[in-house]
């Protein structure tokens, strides 16, 4: 069982991006050997950056005994944690695995090298709607391969709202009826519960106009009163346990939640929708830092983990959606048809991913969340 899904870890991220607060350490994986040891001329060495449970341990074994190449594994819990690592270049990573956002800022600052796509044949497992995808923060698809990716929507109770009589809901709007007081649990992540409010209004969650964000903020100042909590990790034990009747939630905690309240006794009926108004996906891609000094092993690196076997057994780890059309075909078809992990592109109407803004638009965020939690 997983301690802390990716997801979770992925909030954290951006509540600390929009507090501008970077760390300047990482966290070794604890039984692999910390990447700070690394030194040139190492040829079987290899790197690796990479979120927490955020792949299955044995595919790391698998490319060792395939390859030869032994695999330096280290683990970070925030974008931000990890990016002045990579910015300083005291460790050298050979590859990293950020968000799309911050892949946008690694290569505006010159920090990432072009894959070689001739080491990366199996490239063409990856869906072209997902290389496209891809396109909203490396343009040219020069830098970056995609990992994982997913969905921020709601998450009901079918149960709890029966028992209030509430209709289940379609839209963020939802998240505003008063009948819902007490039930809800919103993102403690500025930049998602500023996405809702935004997303009712038609604007774009990226937006830096200064009149559309406090119109977003004066929403969530009018919605604080009905809000139960503002949640992080603790969704997940609260929807498990019904304490809420809806939450804002990445999909990729979706599979987790759900078998979860299925061993409870209450066997609570959880079920997500992803908002009419339009949402924000991510997605989170394997890139090479421009001083690597293991290069073509970091390249065997992604192409091996874009194997559909490989990819499906990290799918079975961490249950977040993969773009690899390969590992999609693998899986059980309950699971493709589960439109909550797996939903139409195509039907992502008005959604965008979350773009980095610079220091000034975080700064303006920042300061109109501080006045919605001080409200």
């Amino acid at each position: 069982m997983k301690k802390k899904t990716a997801a979770s870890l992925k909030a954290l991220a951006l509540l600390l991006l929009s507090a501008g607060a970077l760390t300047g350490c990482g966290s070794g994986s604890g039984d692999r050997s910390s990447g700070s040891q690394n030194s040139s001329g190492e040829d079987n060495k290899l790197y690796v950056y990479n979120w927490g449970e955020y792949i299955d341990e044995s595919v790391i074994d698998d490319f060792e005994e395939e390859t030869g190449i032994q695999v330096v594994y280290d683990v970070f819990e925030t974008n931000e944690e990890m990016y002045p690592i990579i910015e300083a270049g005291a460790v050298k990573y050979d590859v990293v695995c950020p968000s799309d956002y911050t892949i946008q800022r690694m290569i505006q600052n010159n920090l990432l090298a072009e894959i070689n796509y001739d080491n990366v044949p199996n490239i063409k497992e990856i869906g072209t709607e997902y290389i496209d995808m891809a396109k909203d923060f490396d343009p040219e698809n020069k830098y970056a391969v995609p990992y994982c990716w997913g969905t921020e929507g709601i998450l009901y109770n079918k149960q709890r709202l029966d028992e209030l009589g509430v209709p289940y809901p379609t839209k963020w709007a939802d998240l505003w009826n008063p009948q819902l007081k007490g039930e809800i649990l919103m993102h403690n992540t500025l930049r998602y519960a500023f996405m809702a409010a935004l997303k009712i209004k038609g604007y774009s969650l990226n937006t830096t106009d200064p009149n559309e964000l406090a119109e977003a903020r004066d929403m969530l100042i009018e919605q604080k009163p009905l809000v139960q909590a503002y949640v992080i990790d603790q969704v997940r034990d609260k929807m498990i346990n019904g304490e809420a009747a809806v939450a804002m939630l990445y999909s990729g905690d979706l599979l987790y939640i759900q078998e979860m309240s299925r061993e409870q006794d209450s066997g609570y009926d959880l079920e997500y929708v992803i908002p009419e108004e339009g949402t924000s996906y991510w997605i989170d891609c394997w890139v090479i830092p421009a001083n690597a000094e293991h290069k073509e092993n970091a390249e065997k690196w992604i192409n091996f983990l874009c194997r559909p076997d490989i990819a499906k057994k990290n799918f079975d780890y961490i249950t977040y959606a993969t773009p690899n059309k390969g590992a999609f075909e693998l899986l059980d078809d309950d699971l493709k048809n589960n439109k909550a992990v797996f939903p139409d592109l195509s039907a992502l109407k008005n959604s965008e991913s979350v773009h980095y803004l610079g220091e000034e638009a975080n700064d303006m965020y920042n300061e109109m969340w501080k006045q919605v939690k001080a409200n």
